[in-house]
């Protein structure tokens, strides 16, 4: 950056944000901070960069993605995290409890539902997920496969969207009753489906949520469409979890049954080349100082929707997480870590790490198959895909090497949505016996 461009001049007017997750400075003109520390933005130079004021003594470019910002309040005259033009009311029981010491804040919407449930009120991603015939066809899979048993039994389809698995239900299995449960405006639509499908004697579509909705019974079996990227990205599966303990019976059934998340090492040459490649040389034009501007813009939150090609792998794919959905509970979200040790079978350069996840539903038929939805490289594609990983820098890998280390999913202590991922690795080169030792956090929200 130029000189002038270095310190821009504090403002009166400065404005409080609050970190959404940890940053570390890459370069002398930025300024490291941690999750939930509040911080003055002074100026906006660009959309992406902003110099920001930690204490009188701190000050720095940050990046704009890990900030959100506060306001007053019109209630309470104290700062309060601004999560849109339309703040739902507090629920009982949510209000957020201040440390000793610090000054009570008032949350609005932690689990943005405004946002969130607003998203699947439209038919754009529903048109998504029902033209996934790997997602779609795995339920259906399921369904036909169990009908016996679930025939005159009571379900519970928790996030039924348009429906879909719930009409499945009724008209595959001659299920006694479904209960569909939607929370989104979408459900004024499901109910329509439902009665063109003739299927309103067996399917009662409620609106409302996991843990506001009342039903008048247990259910026998309790599945839901929860997976998100990284599995656990937007924890609808705290919504399972919450129905699991109030709604299901006994002995009852939980599908998906279980979920697992994988992790490889890979390439990815076409994402490098096209966010940092393309700037050393642009029309025969030396842009090379954007490129770490580049890094921060491109490898510091993972990428979604990521399409993995298989020989891109540089090891076999490792499970690093497994969760059982009937041992599961909603103290175990706010912190997952899983170990990897992968040795490295195909030389190339490793830029990062690729997930995707597994869910399972077990069969009820005596002697019947398992069914498994797989979001992998080597399945038949979904519209979840994958999620890319970036290094800040790629890193030469041979043959026989080693790639072992840990992965950390940490759920965000005020924006419940979200998530951060941290990896921390080492590189054993054999032959050189020589390690090199890694760790990098990424902030997942999108």
């Amino acid at each position: 950056m130029e000189e002038a461009e270095k310190e821009p001049k504090k403002d009166a007017s400065a404005e409080e944000f609050v970190a959404l997750s940890d940053f570390t400075a890459s370069g002398s003109d930025q300024l490291s901070f941690l999750c939930g520390d509040r911080l003055l933005v002074h100026a906006r130079p660009c959309e992406d960069w902003w110099w920001a004021e930690l204490r009188e003594d701190m000050v720095g470019y940050v990046p704009a993605s890990h900030l959100l910002q506060c306001r007053i309040s019109t209630r309470t005259d104290s700062p309060t995290l601004d999560t849109g033009p339309v703040p739902r009311e507090k629920e009982e029981g949510l209000e957020d409890k201040a440390e000793p010491g610090e000054q009570e804040e008032d949350l609005e919407d932690p689990w943005q539902d405004v946002e969130y449930f607003g998203s699947y009120g439209t038919l754009k991603l529903h048109l998504e997920m029902l033209s996934d015939r790997s997602r779609t066809e795995a339920y259906r899979q399921v369904v036909l496969n169990n009908r016996d048993f679930l025939r005159d039994k009571v379900v519970m389809d928790l996030g039924c969207g348009t429906g879909i698995i719930s009409l499945f239900c009724a008209q595959l299995a001659q299920t006694a009753k479904v209960y569909a449960v939607e929370a989104s405006p979408i459900v004024e639509y499901t109910r329509r489906l439902v009665r063109q499908n003739d299927c309103e004697d067996v399917v009662c579509v409620l609106q409302g949520r996991a843990e506001q909705v009342q039903l008048p019974q247990r259910v026998d079996v309790l599945l839901s469409e929860w997976m998100g990227n990284c599995l656990l990205f937007e924890f609808m599966v705290e919504a399972v979890l919450l129905a699991r303990q109030r709604w299901l019976a006994e002995g009852g059934v939980m599908w998906p049954s279980s979920a697992a998340l994988l992790l490889v090492p890979c390439q990815a040459h076409s994402f490098y080349t096209e966010t940092m490649t393309f700037w050393e040389r642009p029309y025969g034009l030396d842009f090379s100082p954007l490129q770490p501007l580049a890094q921060q813009e491109f490898f510091t939150k993972p990428k979604f929707s990521h399409v993995l090609e298989p020989q891109d792998c540089l090891s076999t794919p490792s499970e690093v997480l497994f969760l059982n959905m009937y041992t599961l509970t909603v103290q175990d979200l706010e912190e997952m870590e899983g170990q990897f040790d992968f040795l490295v079978d195909t030389p190339g350069d490793f830029h990062g790490f690729c997930a995707w996840f597994t869910v399972g539903f077990e069969s009820l038929q005596p002697g019947g198959e398992a069914v498994q939805l797989d979001t992998g490289p080597f399945s038949e594609p979904t519209h979840w895909k994958q999620t890319l990983f970036m290094l800040d820098s790629p890193v030469s890998v041979h043959q026989g090497e080693s790639i072992r280390g840990s992965i950390v999913l940490r759920r965000n202590p005020t924006w419940r949505r979200h998530l951060s991922i941290t990896f921390d690795w080492v590189h054993y080169s054999p032959s050189e016996n020589q390690y090199k030792i890694g760790s990098k956090t990424f902030p997942m929200w999108r």
